[in-house]
């Protein structure tokens, strides 16, 4: 909670300004019983109509003041809710911008997408609403509870029974609707998950004419939060019929014994109004109290999910970082092993070890899932060597902080990602101050200048969200063109001209040679012409280093390249 309290910090005078027009309202409306009391057994009694008339001016300005400060109480508990959202909104995005790919594998998107939205606003509304009835109710309980004992102690025995049984009742609905929360919350994960993914591939499912499938599949996930959400409210709403048992028991016995007092002259008419005023205003804050108790579980719920995400301890430190950056592009990787699960029986890469000059051109060959992209993904640190070292000019990447360390690495990854907004606003990521002519320039080398005129509005064209307005070949060029752009000193390629054709291909590789003859270049390709003029090229096969070497090596001594070639040169891709 002292986790909890330090996002509040930079709202704690809204909190205690909402604090303070709650308890003073509650005070000026305690008083409003006492005086209508007073108006009874006075001035009614004694047919005194100037003391009526002025008692009830007090009670009209009392109710004028409960009014106003009410409404500031509001906006204040409003102002501290929806801040307190918004930072524990921001701390968490903060954090998943540290996580790691490992990190990140802890959680579907899906989940942390719920525990940015869904759950965040659980606990802004829980402070927003409750903070009146949460401070108000004791506040109003208590002195209504002292008054109600001034005015006759032994019919405000009542309370004793009262007080209990509704507590006892509100324990019992609590302990079983709390873990319905969490179930619930983790309902709603499931629903986003399946509207996330029809959404990214709704293409896919309509040419498959899965529309159906799909639809059975929501369903099913709808109609299990539909059902947890129903019993969660099913048993939530059992606090309202028992609060209202409580009270009305509570108002017939008062109403019984308290006639037989008045009968015998024990207790005033007045005296009996006044009391039962405050009989309702105890019921009623117990009332408001189990509400707030009941989103206090919801809130605790969904705070349990969010500090998950926050004590995610960061499995990339920066804590051996000197200060360092990338001025070659030499990579070395040394007896390198790595498996994403560290309790995991078997590795993923197994005692890699290679050497990359500076400006090399490296092509990376093996077949699906020997663990090509992540084993480039161990030099920008995207993933952490279980065993080994990876070495950038001649320093463990450890030694480098991440930011410069990355900021030198260019990656153009197998899945391409463009992002809303405009051609010129994507190109851009590679470098903010990026001149015309430098545009211009990375535009020609990764050939996005043969389709840029065509586009609606050159580079001022609107991609829409993921570029769902150019093609598969043109998106590959505009990431190729926003990593040009990097000028980095190693570039990283990953199966990144696979939707272009070899023509286009091979204008994209002698424009990267030519423009960019001193940076390290790393291909990951399906296609041997692809890296058939690489210095050296790497055969992958199920984690392990299974060849090195040229073009010609290869093809004379390695028989996985061997097949390869082959069998490409059959199917006409050489």
């Amino acid at each position: 909670m002292k986790r909890f309290f330090s996002y509040l910090k930079p709202y704690k005078k809204d909190a205690i300004l909402a604090i303070l027009c709650i308890e003073a309202e509650t005070v000026f409306e305690l008083v409003i019983p006492l005086v209508m009391a007073s108006i009874v057994d006075i001035g009614v009694a004694n047919g005194d109509r100037r003391y009526i008339i002025t008692r009830g001016i007090q009670m009209i300005l009392l109710a004028l003041i409960s009014l106003v400060l009410g409404q500031g109480s509001a906006i204040y508990a409003a102002r501290c809710g929806q801040g307190l959202g918004a930072e524990i909104r921001k701390a968490q995005f903060a954090k998943l911008q540290q996580f790691s790919f490992a990190n990140t594998d802890h959680f579907s998107s899906s989940s942390l997408v719920t525990r940015l939205t869904s759950d965040v606003t659980a606990i802004q509304n829980t402070v927003s609403t409750s903070m009146r009835p949460g401070f108000r109710s004791p506040a109003m309980m208590l002195t209504a509870m002292t008054a109600s004992f001034l005015i006759n102690p032994k019919l405000a025995t009542v309370f004793l029974v009262a007080a209990p049984t509704l507590g006892f009742l509100l324990f019992l609905i609590i302990s079983h609707v709390r873990p319905l929360y969490t179930v619930m919350q983790g309902s709603i994960d499931m629903v986003n998950r399946i509207i996330q993914e029809n959404l990214t591939a709704i293409r896919v499912v309509k040419s498959y004419v899965r529309g159906g499938h799909e639809i059975s599949k929501f369903e099913e996930v709808n109609e299990n939060l539909q059902h947890t959400a129903e019993n969660s409210f099913r048993l939530a709403a059992l606090n309202m019929p028992a609060m209202q048992f409580v009270m009305y028991s509570t108002i017939l016995a008062i109403l019984w014994f308290g006639g037989k007092l008045t009968s015998i002259g024990g207790i005033k008419v007045g005296e009996l109004t006044g009391f039962l005023s405050y009989v309702l205003q105890v019921l009623n804050s117990l009332m408001m109290f189990s509400n707030v108790f009941l989103m206090t579980t919801r809130a605790l719920a969904s705070w349990k999910r969010i500090t998950e995400v926050l004590d995610e301890e960061i499995d990339i430190k920066e804590d051996r970082a000197q200060d360092i950056r990338v001025t070659k592009g030499d990579i070395r990787f040394e007896h390198v092993s790595f498996k994403y699960n560290l309790n995991a029986k078997e590795h993923v890469l197994t005692d890699i070890s290679f050497h990359i000059k500076p400006g090399q051109t490296v092509g990376i060959l093996g077949q699906t899932g020997a663990a090509k992209t992540t084993l480039v993904q161990l030099i920008p640190r995207l993933y952490e060597a279980t065993e080994g070292t990876v070495w950038v000019d001649g320093y463990p990447v450890y030694e480098y902080p991440l930011k410069g360390l990355r900021d030198s690495i260019a990656m153009v990854l197998q899945k391409n990602t463009l992002f809303s907004g405009t051609v010129r606003e994507n190109l851009l990521w590679g470098k903010e101050d990026a001149t015309e002519e430098e545009i211009a320039r990375a535009c020609s080398i990764a050939c996005v200048d043969e389709f840029l005129s065509r586009l609606e509005n050159g580079l001022d064209t609107d991609l829409g969200q993921g570029g769902v307005n150019v093609s598969g070949g043109q998106k590959q060029r505009l990431c190729i063109a926003r990593a040009v752009l990097k000028a980095p000193k190693v570039l990283i390629l990953d199966d990144s001209t696979s939707a272009v054709d070899t023509a286009t291909e091979a204008k994209i590789q002698q424009g990267l040679a030519e423009s960019l003859p001193d940076t390290t270049k790393i291909i990951i390709a399906q296609r041997i012409t692809s890296v058939i003029h690489a210095d050296q090229i790497l055969i992958l096969e199920d984690g392990r280093l299974a060849g090195q070497g040229t073009h010609e090596e290869l093809l004379a001594s390695n028989s996985i390249y061997q097949e390869i070639y082959y069998s490409q040169q059959e199917g006409g891709n050489l």
